[in-house]
């Protein structure tokens, strides 16, 4: 290796703290991205009180859960509907 080679200074990529700093905000932007992702395609749907989807459920929970999911599947749908509260 001659002495002309050795005074050029090395390109940007060739060093690995550049690369370390420059990992954390993209991988924040990547997160960013995929968590933007799953929100948009969350589920709106409304579950009625008839839906197979809550009877399937009941069903597959245990005796003493039903009674314990019971309030929840009908606050869900109570807060899904516009009737007033009572």
């Amino acid at each position: 290796m001659s002495s002309d080679q050795s005074n050029f200074p090395k390109p940007w990529w060739r060093f690995g703290h550049v690369w370390l700093v420059l990992s954390g905000p993209l991988l924040v932007v990547i997160a960013s991205a995929v968590s933007g992702w799953i929100a948009f395609q969350g589920n709106d749907t409304d579950f009625k009180k008839d839906d197979e989807t809550v009877k399937h459920n009941l069903q597959l929970a245990r005796p003493e859960q039903r009674k314990a999911l019971t309030p929840a599947i009908q606050g869900r749908n109570h807060a899904a509907t516009s009737a007033p509260s009572q």
